[in-house]
């Protein structure tokens, strides 16, 4: 795992929509409650370091039942975001938008949890490339909770996330 933060988050605009949800599905599968990510502040294909938000609200479907009376945003929540980023980098950039590609999830290591994401908030998920094969591929990925426009230095998790071409 990385000591240091993927990419300074001082020198992005965590407002700024590079990519929109209506952008993201057109590589992600994923709809309805697990479409994790809300946009993307951040993308550099080249070097395949990208910067998603998803924002964490007080009603999201998993908050009453995930500690009731304390809502923290489930951990395989967090990996599932990150590897929806990942996948999105992998599929517009490495198969060069190939949309009619499917990648899968393929496991996490190096996965830690370092704090709580609690409602509400913005998870400010990081990822970079570290190896992309024609079948596979890993991305680093941290996680940081903004909540009332603060960043917090403090990495919330972080892990290696692994995806494979299915179809």
């Amino acid at each position: 795992m990385a000591n240091e933060p993927i990419i300074d988050l001082s020198t992005v605009d965590l407002t700024h929509v590079v990519a929109d949800r209506a952008e993201l599905d057109t590589y992600l599968e994923q709809r309805g409650t697990f479409s994790m990510v809300d946009y993307l502040a951040h993308v550099d294909g080249e070097a395949g370091i990208l910067v998603g938000v998803k924002a964490i609200k007080e009603d999201d479907w998993w908050a009453p039942d995930h500690v009731p009376g304390r809502p923290m945003f489930p951990g395989a929540l967090m990996i599932e975001t990150a590897a929806q980023i990942s996948s999105y980098d992998y599929s517009k950039h490495r198969l060069r938008g190939d949309v009619t590609r499917f990648v899968g999830f393929g496991g996490v290591d190096d996965c830690r949890f370092r704090g709580i994401v609690a409602p509400p908030c913005n998870l400010i998920i990081t990822v970079k490339l570290v190896r992309a094969g024609s079948r596979m591929f890993r991305y680093q990925t941290q996680g940081f909770v903004q909540q009332d426009g603060v960043l917090s230095e403090k990495r919330a998790f972080e892990a290696t996330v692994l995806g494979v071409l299915i179809g």
